[in-house]
């Protein structure tokens, strides 16, 4: 089995890509940054994601994980945060480096067999979970959420399946030290998750330990 990890430098991307290895996986990390065990891509750049694909050429990938995020209106204020361009930069990692990943690598996935994409979105996505603040990535999330399910509908014909994933309060640069779990215990459970990932569970919106999550 390939996988293939966005954003795998640090955090849960880090530590998915390690435990797959560990599990004897031929797996793949990604980062903005090349290094000796990652490829490099930056998600919001066309000439990147074409080299990559130059790269990959046409080995199948059995699971895409599109992690690869950013967070940048993290304790912005309402009455003079959230600029304009932290909108574009947010929506060009969160959204379209998502869609423009999967678009790039259609043809790996589609040379597996069952193949599965995994989108790492968020609680804060779910129109349920609405405390306020954080507007930014909150919608880049709700967007995201709203991409997988529509890939989910398009794709299942051939037999792919996507699945939408809230990894938890996770202990990140982005989730804190004061966070409900490790990172480890975060992409074990995620693997879990993206095991049992098929064409009948297509479309799902999951927490890391396997509870349906609130569209």
């Amino acid at each position: 089995m390939t996988t293939l990890i966005t954003g795998a430098n640090r955090g849960i991307g880090r530590a998915l890509l390690d435990q797959s290895r560990a599990a004897g996986e031929q797996s793949f990390g990604t980062a903005r940054t090349v290094s000796d065990d990652l490829l490099q891509l930056d998600v919001t750049d066309a000439a990147s994601l074409a080299t990559l694909a130059q790269t990959l050429r046409d080995r199948p990938i059995d699971l895409l994980v599109c992690n690869a995020g950013v967070y940048l209106d993290k304790g912005d204020a309402l009455d003079h945060g959230y600029g304009a361009d932290k909108w574009a930069d947010t929506f060009a990692t969160n959204v379209t480096g998502v869609f423009m990943t999967i678009q790039t690598l259609l043809r790996n996935l589609r040379a597996a067999q069952n193949a599965r994409i995994a989108i790492i979105s968020s609680q804060m996505a779910s129109d349920t979970h609405a405390p306020g603040g954080s507007y930014i990535y909150r919608a880049s999330k709700a967007a995201a959420l709203n991409l997988g399910r529509n890939l989910a509908s398009d794709l299942k014909p051939e037999g792919i399946a996507v699945g939408i994933y809230h990894p938890g309060w996770v202990q990140t640069d982005m989730g804190g030290a004061g966070a409900a779990i490790t990172v480890d215990e975060a992409a074990a459970g995620l693997l879990e998750r993206f095991a049992t990932l098929n064409t009948a569970t297509t479309g799902c919106f999951e927490t890391w330990n396997g509870r349906a999550h609130a569209f």
